[in-house]
């Protein structure tokens, strides 16, 4: 399943996305969960349902995309954990012992139909492309051959950065946590959606130009190690994110020097079976105020 939140007129809902539009869960199954990560949770007799309508989905439940704002997937999750350095190639050192570990607020969620809003207080914003992973059941402690058992699904983040604001301390925390640095969506896609975990294409595309590439394959840590590792720490809880890292941006694109986001630039992160999120990016006065 690919399960999305979306608004229509004054109504949000939880929905899936089916071909024609996004399956109304409501409609379809007026007992399903009314959040992306309660019907990730869902058991029994109310999974099989929501299985079936999306599998054969009615289309008088059927939302057409165009009449609907898709929003963040999980909009105020409880952390959001990130992964830095994780790609092989993003820097010139050996691979770390440990993963280099930071978060994100909650605040910093944007939807998927969201702008980017450059903050008055940076002028080096820049974006990285990342798998996302969505906890689906607590994990605590748990040994890394069960941590996928643990994950309810996937999506696609955009971790927005001020590079200056990063060097501002040893801490980079407040680089990464203005408003609308952290796009997510547009779908959480369930694992069983995922062929190969280990061989997923991370791409980002700025104004239509391929700035970065990567496979999954390159991660330092996996994600079953990175859930794992985290757990031994914090209690993973239903709807946490994290994002696993991303890969370094093309040679051709590096040698050019940096180049930060600007009014006006369109950025797309894609992982491969999971999504396409595409943000763009907007002066402060522009920025109104996100929907997640």
């Amino acid at each position: 399943m690919r399960l999305v939140r979306f608004a229509t007129g004054a109504r949000t809902g939880v929905g899936a996305l089916v071909p024609g539009g996004v399956l109304d869960l409501a409609a379809a199954v007026p007992a399903a969960p009314d959040s992306v990560v309660g019907v990730l949770g869902a058991a029994g007799p109310v999974r099989d349902a929501v299985a079936r309508a999306v599998g054969a989905p009615d289309p008088a439940h059927v939302l057409p995309l165009d009449a609907v704002r898709l929003l963040a997937p999980v909009p105020r999750p409880g952390a959001i954990w990130c992964v830095g350095y994780n790609y092989r190639g993003h820097t010139a050192q050996d691979d770390p012992a440990h993963p280099d570990v930071f978060t994100k607020p909650a605040s910093a969620v944007a939807g998927p139909q969201d702008p980017v809003v450059l903050p008055p207080a940076s002028a080096e914003v820049d974006y990285e492309a990342e798998l996302a992973v969505v906890i689906g059941r607590r994990a605590h402690r748990v040994p890394e051959a069960e941590a996928l058992d643990h994950v309810g699904g996937y999506t696609v983040l955009d971790d927005v950065s001020a590079r200056d604001w990063q060097r501002h301390g040893s801490q980079w925390a407040l680089g990464k946590a203005f408003r609308t640095f952290a796009p997510l969506g547009p779908a959480v896609v369930t694992p069983d959606e995922i062929p190969d975990l280990a061989d997923l294409t991370v791409e980002a595309r700025v104004n239509g130009e391929v700035t970065l590439r990567g496979s999954t394959r390159d991660m330092v840590f996996p994600v079953a190690r990175i859930v794992s590792y985290l757990s031994q720490v914090v209690v993973l809880e239903p709807g946490d994110v994290i994002a696993t890292g991303t890969p370094q941006k093309l040679a051709h694109v590096l040698d050019r020097g940096p180049r930060w986001l600007r009014p006006g630039d369109v950025v797309e992160v894609t992982v491969s079976h999971v999504g396409t999120l595409r943000s763009v990016v907007v002066a402060p006065e522009q920025g109104g105020t996100p929907c997640p």
